[in-house]
């Protein structure tokens, strides 16, 4: 068994994003992301990916669409395979931290919960 706080160590100033594993474990990988004013290119995702911040914020463009999404304490989002996005903004004025879920879907679930082969 690990156990952990995700608001140990937490940074204040980083000059890149820090992503720490938390579980490897059978497909899955679930990470903390600490960003202090970061952004990133488009990123293309091989994998299945579920985010949620924790503290903080930050600003989500996808491609499809161009739709923007801002994210606060709380809020998640899931990003299926393929779709193109980038972090555009992260709060400079206090670290965002961030869980990443990163898997391979067999099952998808609907926005109203149920489960969707």
């Amino acid at each position: 068994m690990k156990t952990g706080s995700m608001f140990n160590d937490v940074p204040t100033k980083l000059d890149a994003e820090q992503v720490t594993d938390l579980v490897r474990e059978g497909g899955v990988c679930i990470k903390r992301v600490v960003s202090t004013g970061h952004t990133t290119g488009w990123l293309d995702p091989d994998d299945e990916e579920w985010v949620v911040v924790l503290k903080g914020a930050a600003l989500l463009r996808f491609e499809e669409g161009d739709r923007k999404l801002t994210m606060w304490p709380g809020d998640w989002c899931y990003i299926p395979t393929g779709c193109r996005h980038r972090v555009e903004e992260t709060s400079d004025k206090e670290p965002t931290v961030w869980i990443a879920v990163h898997f391979k879907a067999s099952e998808t679930v609907a926005s109203d919960g149920e489960a969707k082969a």
